[in-house]
């Protein structure tokens, strides 16, 4: 079974690779605007079957596909990536001091069966003061990252407790995504 990742992220790619995982990864485009009325959990999920049948469509023979894509979820307001600095510090202001969740969908694909689920992880930030928010802007870290920060770099220090998957946050829940090639292989 040969594995191929439908991201062009190199944070999802180093998070399986950390796994012990063999894949390609085939970048894919799919529109993400958000549709009326829809969740953030049905968004995400949407989003990476989308991803992954997409890809399926470029592949000839046999594959298992993973698609994802992450939001960031604050009062039920989903926070993509920062259109520009500003919208990134409105972001970051929006989030200080509050919990927030992080949801991911995942969808794997073998042929016409597809799994998947959304995973959310709770995180906690810290109270911003303006300059620290001006300082995280200015670095750069967070502009093509959902909700504007990235947990595993500079905003690690704004982020004192998560509930849930680390590996969530950064962009693909592993665990989820073992579990779910194991019903895949299995059924």
């Amino acid at each position: 079974m040969r594995l191929v990742l439908a991201s062009a992220s190199p944070r999802r790619a180093d998070l399986l690779r950390a796994a012990g995982a063999t894949f390609d990864t085939l970048s894919v485009d799919v529109d993400e605007t958000i549709r009326v009325a829809e969740s953030p959990d049905a968004y995400v999920r949407r989003l990476a079957m989308e991803k992954s049948a997409r890809a399926m469509e470029m592949l000839d023979g046999s594959f298992v596909v993973i698609g994802a894509d992450t939001a960031v979820v604050i009062d039920d307001e989903i926070l993509g990536k920062p259109q520009d600095d500003a919208d990134a510090e409105r972001m970051l202001r929006r989030l200080s001091g509050r919990r927030h969740d992080v949801m991911t969908g995942i969808s794997l694909r073998r042929g016409e069966v597809e799994i998947g689920r959304v995973e959310t992880t709770a995180v906690y930030c810290s109270v911003l003061s303006q300059a620290a928010v001006s300082r995280y802007v200015a670095s750069g870290e967070g502009r093509d990252k959902a909700g504007a920060y990235a947990i595993q770099g500079l905003a690690s220090r704004f982020i004192p407790r998560i509930e849930g998957s680390y590996s969530n946050v950064v962009g693909l829940p592993i665990a989820c995504v073992f579990e779910l090639l194991e019903r895949l292989q299995s059924g």
